[in-house]
């Protein structure tokens, strides 16, 4: 059984469950493996595709994102919890480009 057949079996399956609250923890795990198996069959599928792109495999790290108005302090703390030199001044868009830390 290819990939393709587990993701319409389990989409069958889905449509077949009736959702309340003793079924939506087996729905969960149902969706999640079925989002693993779309993710394979990206992966698998994508051959000679002339877009560029990048995956990042998930693991134990998480990201954070600071948005905010202009001259807020987002900078500012992301130097001090993280250790980071980002670029800090007193005028708006000071910062240009994704800083990671």
């Amino acid at each position: 059984m290819g990939i393709p057949e587990k993701i319409k079996s389990i989409e069958d399956e889905l449509q077949k469950i009736r959702l309340n609250k003793s079924t939506e923890h087996a729905v969960g795990l149902l969706k999640a493996k079925l989002a693993k198996l779309k993710r394979e069959e990206e992966t698998r599928g994508s051959g000679g595709g002339g877009s560029h792109s990048y995956a990042v495999k998930r693991s134990g790290d998480a990201t954070v994102t600071f948005i905010g108005l202009p001259s807020v302090g987002k900078s500012t703390i992301m130097n001090r919890l993280t250790n980071a030199k980002s670029k800090i001044a007193a005028y708006h868009f000071t910062t240009r480009t994704v800083v990671p830390a």
